[in-house]
């Protein structure tokens, strides 16, 4: 769900639509955007492991796992469970759509601090965003990104806010064996070794 424009972007369009997070926040500002646009949809806070508690099995066509959220799985067991509970959700012929960091790459590169290079508007406000990268030496562990936003107020001071996420990587290889060993097959990738991002659509025989 993250934010939940994509959410409020499908049900503007008439589609029956739950979105799911472990956020309480997310859920709460996805369920104000669908007030704002006046649509419907039904938001839910759970994490992968819970939808089953929550959704019937075989009852969705699509189900969207965008904005790099897989990563946030813990290690491949995690991973497992998430694409597991998303494919149960999906009717036979359904697909799942999933985008992701091309986690080769972003590896290769090590620990770093990447700065966008231009400006963006945050709350009405000029800001900096910054990304420090804590890429550890072996695949299966626990990697960290710090994202820091730093607003320019008017008077020329400046305000930072940060927050730092777990991350658990995949190579590309591992995502798409997964995802057999689920009963998903691939059906069409944007997978690119020299891109920094990719679009996986796997369908449910």
């Amino acid at each position: 769900m993250g934010t939940g424009q994509l959410a409020v972007g499908l049900a503007s369009l008439g589609l029956d639509v739950v979105a799911a997070d472990a956020s309480d926040g997310m859920v709460r500002r996805t369920e104000k955007a669908a007030d704002e646009q006046g649509v419907s949809l039904r938001a839910l806070r759970a994490s992968w492991d819970e939808l089953p508690d929550h959704l019937e099995d075989s009852t969705f066509d699509l189900v969207f796992c965008v904005g790099n959220s897989l990563g946030h799985a813990e290690g491949a067991a995690g991973r497992l469970t998430a694409l597991e509970a998303m494919s149960r959700l999906l009717n036979p012929g359904g697909r799942l759509v999933l985008t992701s960091r091309n986690w080769e790459l972003v590896r290769s590169a090590g620990s770093r601090v990447d700065v966008r290079d231009r400006l963006i508007r945050r709350n009405g406000r000029d800001a900096v965003v910054s990304y420090y990268w804590q890429i550890e030496q072996r695949w299966e562990q626990e990697h960290f990104l710090e994202i820091v936003v730093a607003q320019i107020e008017p008077d020329g001071a400046v305000r930072a806010c940060s927050e730092r996420l777990s991350i658990w990587p995949y190579r590309y290889e591992d995502l798409v064996a997964q995802l057999r060993s689920v009963g998903l097959t691939v059906q069409s990738t944007t997978f690119d070794p020299e891109s920094d991002g990719y679009l996986v659509v796997a369908g449910r025989g």
